[in-house]
């Protein structure tokens, strides 16, 4: 009894883990889909149609029920790259991200434009 009880505690905690690696990697593989190929190649960080592939075989490995923990593990340290170096860089490159949530003015900047002190 107790046995069965732990066992289906412990695939509770992977199945999740593997949900959270999962919406990881779909997350990286969208953010790559949507920034500029020039970007890539500007910050120097391979190639855009590199990123998609590496990130794309990232999320049918984590979809696919192969049952390979390794190959998981290969896919989130790709995605982790991908969002901690990566992203950074071609972010910067391309503007932020839509919505000018990336645009921001210089700090001399009033709520209507450049503050010049009264000049």
């Amino acid at each position: 009894m107790v046995d069965g009880v732990l066992v289906q505690g412990f695939h509770n905690i992977l199945s999740f883990l593997y949900l959270a690696i999962l919406l990881f990697t779909v997350f990286a593989f969208i953010d790559a889909v949507i920034r500029r190929e020039d970007a890539f190649r500007a910050a120097d960080k391979q190639t855009k149609p590199f990123w998609l592939i590496i990130l794309g075989i990232a999320v049918v490995v984590n979809v696919l029920p192969l049952g390979l923990f390794f190959l998981t593990i290969i896919g989130l340290i790709a995605a982790i790259v991908y969002v901690v170096d990566v992203r950074p860089a071609v972010r910067a490159l391309s503007g932020g991200g839509g919505g000018g949530r990336g645009r921001r003015g210089s700090s001399s900047d009033g709520p209507y434009g450049p503050y010049n002190g009264g000049r």
